[in-house]
């Protein structure tokens, strides 16, 4: 990725853990699926996507602090955590994300969302987690 110091470690992986913070400050770490945006006008965004109602999301709405750090499918750490600012992405953000993630996870990710469409009724929304 460059431009921040750190960011590099996720350029091969396939998933980073996400950790968001409950009220009582105990943080909740989560394997997920990201794609990386280097290019994006005010540094570089790491995007995650989720449903509206998951805890994640909620959390992220309350306080965009969060840490994130590469790992395993299971959500072993295999380097260090970084801390970074997530937000839920407009429009446009959304978007430029799923494109990103179709394409990092291809043909799995297309695949799944053809079920998600016909079976799932849950609103998605995109995360964008920036460096701080």
């Amino acid at each position: 990725m460059n431009a921040e110091p750190g960011w590099d470690a996720f350029a091969a992986k396939k998933y980073l853990s996400l950790e968001t913070y409950r009220k009582t400050g105990a943080g909740v770490r989560t394997p997920v699926w990201f794609a990386a945006a280097p290019d994006e006008p005010g540094g570089p965004v790491l995007y995650v996507y989720s449903t509206a109602d998951s805890g994640k999301a909620k959390r992220i709405r309350r306080s965009g602090a969060v840490r994130i750090a590469p790992c395993d499918a299971r959500g072993r750490v295999t380097g260090d955590w970084i801390a970074a600012h997530a937000a839920i992405a407009g429009d446009a953000a959304y978007e430029r994300g799923m494109r990103l993630l179709n394409r990092k996870y291809w043909p799995l990710k297309p695949v799944m969302d053809v079920f998600v469409r016909l079976f799932v009724k849950h609103e998605r929304v995109m995360i964008a987690i920036r460096p701080v």
